[in-house]
């Protein structure tokens, strides 16, 4: 509370406020509402003691668990308090607050009265509740409750050092209520909700008003620190033209220029343009009526009187062997305003829930007399629920006793409902029966849908033989590819081949005269040696006509082939063509009478090139030099 600075504020009203307001923050109560607290206050059975008893500190620390356990149920999971740390704080605060010599003890008035102060939630509602601890029956404010209340509400401003500015005395009680006799509770309402409030309890509505206006954007300079924006209050100066500050400024006295801390100030909660204000205003000018609202609802002058339950259930557990019935109306199904008669009798009571028959007179009762069946105000709340407690108890109480209680005497008209429980018996056996069956079917077709088991894979000796082919199967794939390799490199040289052999040709055709290339020229012309790739040992992905791309037309003529031919086959017939070819080549070179040396070295070289490829015809020939 030192790092905010508070003490800087030069206004009791508005330090009080915000030094309990950070108190609420700070220990999370801001979080909860009157009616969380009121709901612990049930879980913890607080309702039912006596505002008087005193309230052990560890029983203190139990009802703040219950508060904020409950709290983090309701926020999402990103969004959790540390729970410990609330109780601690806000256990401390009350403690040093009510408790300030160390006894250990605090009433229950107390404890009631200083969580529905400072929690969050609505003023109206909180007052209300407040309102109820020190009413009577009648609804009439007990004076002696209310200045009780009052001392013990200003131990807050205390707690946080404020108690010059708002400590108790007897004239601030007297003069809350100088000229009321009788306080009701719109009176109470008017009282402290007015503007302006009693001097002891003004900063009460400022803190709701302050929580309010947290996230108020104001977007106009301040005259004083020239912040753009503005959060919170905005305060205009009703003698400087156009001067405003915002909340900080004018609560710690700053003030720049012709303006003075002596001047007027307006204070501001929410931001209206220039054109909404006009409006407003004309609109206020030119009606008739004030449409100013009342701060609050007006709420009836008695309060609601309590249920009278007793003649519903009786007071004490009863056998009775007759044949009792009580009826109670509900709306059929066809018109919901017409009605039916429903018997029951207390012998199958444990049949039908004893609850539900009440509930149903209860129904009843209200429909019936609408007048006189009232709901409880909120100063009577705690002994209806210890009401419903006692009846629920007893209720168990007499399922008990009925269900070892064995009736020797059915009534007729449990005949109809005999049978009528007979038939659903039948009919759940048969739907039973008929749920089997539908499952039986369901797996006779399930099995019928399935695929029959492969006899191969029941045979281990099938599979090792299958397993054995895909491998040879694999080491083929593989030799063909390398003969496909092969087949293409010989192809190659063959094309080289032949355009040597149309090289000759032309040449032999120019004349005697034109000179003519040695045979040494011709035989050393470099031939394309044959490159084993990689790639050979891969199965391969072109076709046969794919290997024929890059060589001559006469090679791809000579070795074409059709679509259902032997890739064997081919290669022999390659073969057979390349040697028929050279074989034509040699005599070619032989009628032309060339030189010895030139005729001798064809010859050679061809009987070499017949004998490797009638000895191996995939062989790669490779052409020696001389």
């Amino acid at each position: 509370m030192r790092a905010q600075d508070l003490d800087s504020i030069r206004l009791s009203t508005y330090r009080t406020a915000c030094k309990l307001r950070f108190v609420q923050k700070k220990c999370n109560l801001h979080l909860v509402d009157i009616w969380n607290v009121i709901e612990a206050f049930r879980e913890n059975g607080l309702n039912a003691m006596d505002l008087n008893a005193e309230l052990s500190v560890a029983r203190l620390e139990v009802v703040l668990s219950t508060i904020f356990y409950q709290l983090n149920k309701r926020m999402p999971t990103t969004h959790q308090i540390n729970v410990e740390q609330s109780i601690s704080l806000l256990l401390n605060f009350l403690l040093a607050a009510y408790d300030p010599e160390g006894h250990g003890k605090t009433s229950i008035f107390v404890v009631k009265m200083a969580l529905a102060t400072i929690c969050g939630g609505k003023i109206l509602d909180k007052l209300r509740y407040i309102f109820s601890l020190i009413s009577d029956s009648a609804g009439i404010m007990v004076h002696s409750q209310f200045d009780q209340f009052l001392r013990e509400v200003l131990k807050l401003p205390m707690a946080v050092f404020e108690g010059p500015s708002f400590g108790y005395t007897e004239q601030a009680a007297r003069t809350c209520f100088a000229q009321q006799k009788k306080v009701s509770l719109n009176t109470f309402l008017d009282t402290l909700m007015s503007d302006p409030p009693p001097q002891c309890l003004v900063w009460l509505p400022l803190m709701h008003r302050l929580a309010n206006v947290e996230n108020v954007f104001h977007p106009v300079e301040c005259s004083y620190c020239h912040t753009e924006s503005m959060m919170g209050f905005r305060y205009r100066c009703q003698q400087c033209h156009n001067y405003q500050l915002c909340q900080d400024c004018f609560w710690r006295g700053h003030a720049s220029g012709s303006h003075s801390n002596q001047h007027q100030m307006k204070e501001y909660t929410s931001w209206k343009s220039p054109a909404k204000k006009l409006s407003h205003t004309l609109s206020k000018s030119l009606s008739c009526a004030s449409s100013r609202e009342p701060l609050h609802p007006l709420f009836p002058e008695m309060p609601d009187k309590p249920l009278n339950l007793a003649h519903i259930v009786p007071p004490r557990p009863v056998n009775i062997t007759n044949d009792y019935s009580f009826s109670h109306s509900m709306p059929t199904s066809g018109n919901p305003y017409s009605t039916k008669k429903l018997n029951y009798n207390l012998d199958v009571a444990d049949r039908l829930a004893d609850e539900h028959v009440l509930i149903g007179l209860y129904v009843n009762l209200l429909q019936n007399n609408p007048k006189t069946c009232l709901l409880e105000s909120s100063n009577h709340q705690d002994d209806e629920h210890s009401l419903i407690a006692r009846y629920a108890a007893r209720l168990a109480a007499d399922a008990a006793a009925q269900q070892q209680r064995v009736p020797t005497d059915l009534p007729c008209s449990l005949d109809a409902n005999k049978q009528q429980r007979q038939l659903i018996a039948e009919l759940e056996s048969k739907n039973r029966e008929i749920l089997q069956e539908i499952q039986r079917l369901r797996l006779q077709h399930e099995e019928a849908s399935q695929p029959p088991p492969d006899r191969g894979q029941q045979n281990p000796t099938l599979l090792a033989e299958l397993r054995l082919l895909r491998q040879r199967k694999d080491e083929l794939e593989q030799r063909m590819s390398t003969l496909q390799e092969s087949r293409r490199e010989l192809m190659v040289q063959l094309e080289q081949l032949m355009m040597l052999l149309k090289e000759e040709r032309k040449q032999a055709t120019q004349g005697p005269g034109s000179p003519r290339s040695s045979p040494s020229h011709t035989i050393n012309r470099p031939i394309p040696t044959p490159i084993h790739s990689d790639s050979a040992s891969t199965t391969p992905t072109h076709t046969p006509q794919d290997s024929l791309m890059g060589v001559g037309g006469d090679v791809q003529e000579a070795f074409a082939q059709g679509p259902r031919r032997n890739l064997r086959n081919d290669l022999l017939i390659a073969a057979d063509s390349i040697t028929n070819t050279m074989s034509s080549l040699v005599k070619e070179l032989n009628s032309e009478g060339g030189s010895e040396t030139e005729s001798t070295v064809d010859s050679d070289f061809g009987r070499e090139l017949l004998a490797t490829n009638s000895s191996d015809p995939f062989y790669a020939y490779k052409p020696s030099h001389v």
